[in-house]
């Protein structure tokens, strides 16, 4: 692995800087071979630049990885809090509209079709490295993008995006982005067939590809996967009258099913923290409690008291220990101290905690045990009041797998593209809706096995779960059946915030994130008076280039808010 992505570090510089030669519009591309020291046209390969676009689109510099992922989408999802005492941020950070963090999240997502384009335009017919194989590739990583970007923002610009005539690109509909990128997809698909490679020798993408060795199988398997979720996200939408067609012909062919088929991008230990990001790199990397955060309670309550063994894989135990609360000398904080430590309190008492307690004066002494280990989440939005309250020891940190530097040798966990776990999810609530046949409980219990196997739970911890748990099984109603399932998918994608947000959105589970917050002694109300973000504002860039056409897209969506629901959006 290790030859492997320091071979990636050389094929990203070569492919920026190819791209850099295009965007420069050098038409000929064999003037760029014309130094004795350059590639040759018969050394260069389309399979260098895809390595490249899926770099940038899963694990783009720490810059955007910490302001994109990490304050807001992996937030927003209720996975990851901020606001204990000693963050350099209350858990209300994001809630509350921030032009910077928010111009850097908007400004990567929306740059990202720059490069994807440069890579299109050389593969495809006619093209300096024409390849139809590579084509379709680039089609799918082009769906990858676009489901991620407009379900974020919203309308986003689309269909004239790519093209380099026009400098002011017109923002699109959910509706009409979700129709044109399956249109593609169905496109990638066709392309790929029954091809099993990209071609032979140079052409051929193996090691280059971070998610498949350049399986083209896998590649349509992934394909169709993502068709099957962006139509049952469309699907009661107004005007996705395509949603159950769509639906019906994903369900017909092969979708990622087994642990084989899961599409996770090795996290590089080599390239440096600004060319590929990692958690570890603003974890480690600042020192002291400031960067650092806690998993929400709302993840760890589903694993902990459903008996889940992946609790012990997203979550470190508290530190526990002695703990000490403090009565303010003056302000609000005084008459609400006996509130905030109850507060605090319950949630150990909720987790089952064990402590001694003693109350001295202005201050209450906790002492947890240690004889065994407690898992406690934290609750989502806290505000600044009860910050001062919120021990670091006393709620869970991400697990060691998640949070591990680079280059010490420890294992990191992948990037989430798209795995057979929620291929399976998805299969089962097509069957729930009534928009397939099949058995339900067959894949949802086979999505949660494929969950499990991604953190490395022993096979027998799996089965017992799925022989054991009510969570296992779909026996209820269909909205409760339907909720299990939106549960299991979103725990699912833990660390792939911008999914799992999504799937609160959809589905409204979940219903304890997606119903927001009303105690304003607790919680942060942020400029969201408290309910749950919808989507992400644009960012000033837009406002000050393309103003005229995002002016129109509002009147059609609606204001630029974070409230504002999209297209596809549980009401």
């Amino acid at each position: 692995m290790k030859s492997i992505m320091k071979g990636i570090l050389k094929i990203f510089s070569a492919t920026l800087l190819l791209m850099v030669f295009s965007l420069s519009s050098c038409s000929d591309f064999e003037e760029i071979n014309t130094k004795p020291d350059s590639f040759t046209s018969e050394e260069v390969s389309a399979k260098y630049f895809l390595t490249g676009i899926q770099i940038e689109l899963y694990a783009p510099n720490r810059y955007p990885y910490w302001r994109a992922q990490l304050i807001h989408a992996d937030r927003f999802a209720g996975m990851f809090t901020f606001g204990f005492n000693g963050c350099w941020w209350t858990d209300g950070l994001a809630y509350s509209y921030s032009a910077g963090y928010t111009d850097a999240s908007y400004d990567w997502m929306a740059s990202y079709v720059s490069n994807l384009s440069v890579y299109q335009n050389f593969v495809k017919e006619g093209g300096d490295l024409q390849n139809e194989k590579f084509y379709a590739l680039g089609l799918i990583m082009e769906g990858l993008y676009y489901q991620m970007y407009t379900d974020t923002f919203g309308m986003v610009p689309y269909s004239e995006a790519s093209n380099p005539d026009i400098i002011t690109p017109k923002f699109d509909s959910q509706e009409e982005i979700y129709k044109g990128v399956i249109a593609k997809l169905d496109e990638a698909m066709a392309i790929i067939g029954d091809a099993t490679s990209t071609g032979e020798g140079v052409e051929n993408l193996t090691d280059n590809d971070l998610f498949f060795n350049g399986d083209l199988q896998k590649w349509k398997k992934l394909a169709n996967t993502l068709k099957l979720r962006m139509a049952l996200r469309a699907q009661g939408a107004a005007g996705a009258d395509f949603a159950d067609a769509v639906i019906a012909e994903a369900m017909s062919q092969p979708l990622l099913n087994t642990d084989a088929d899961n599409a996770l991008m090795p996290k590089d230990t080599e390239i440096d923290q600004f060319g590929n990001a990692a958690y570890g790199d603003i974890w480690h990397n600042f020192g002291g409690l400031g960067s650092k955060w806690k998993i929400g309670k709302t993840a760890v309550d589903y694993l902990r008291d459903n008996n889940d063994p992946r609790l012990s894989k997203y979550a470190e135990p508290i530190i526990g220990g002695e703990v000490t609360f403090t009565k303010p000398a003056e302000g609000s904080g005084v008459a609400l101290f006996d509130k905030y430590v109850d507060f605090v309190l319950g949630e150990l008492d909720n987790a089952g905690v064990e402590y001694t307690r003693t109350d001295s004066g202005d201050q209450v002494i906790i002492n947890v045990s240690d004889e065994e280990e407690y898992y406690v989440g934290q609750p989502t939005r806290l505000n600044g009041d009860i910050y001062p309250h919120v021990k670091y020891e006393l709620f869970s940190a991400p697990a060691d797998w998640v949070v591990n530097p680079k280059n010490q040798g420890e294992p990191i966990f992948p990037e989430v593209v798209m795995t057979a776990a929620e291929g399976n999810f998805l299969q089962a609530e097509a069957i729930v809706k009534g928009l397939s046949s099949g058995d339900a409980q067959s894949y949802y219990q086979e999505g949660i096995r494929q969950a499990m196997k991604i953190w490395e739970v022993d096979e027998a911890a799996i089965e017992n779960f799925i022989a054991t748990e009510d969570m296992a099984l779909l026996d209820g109603s269909m909205e409760e059946n339907l909720e299990k399932i939106a549960v299991q998918r979103w725990l699912a994608a833990y660390t792939d915030g911008f999914e799992a947000w999504a799937i609160v959105r959809d589905t409204g589970y979940p219903k304890e994130l997606a119903n927001g917050v009303s105690d304003y002694d607790i919680y942060s109300a942020g400029t969201l008076n408290g309910e749950y973000p919808q989507r992400m504002r644009y960012g000033n860039q837009e406002y000050n280039t393309n103003g005229a056409n995002l002016e129109a897209a509002l009147q059609q969506q609606g204001p630029d808010e974070m409230g504002t629901e999209l297209w596809w959006a549980q009401n």
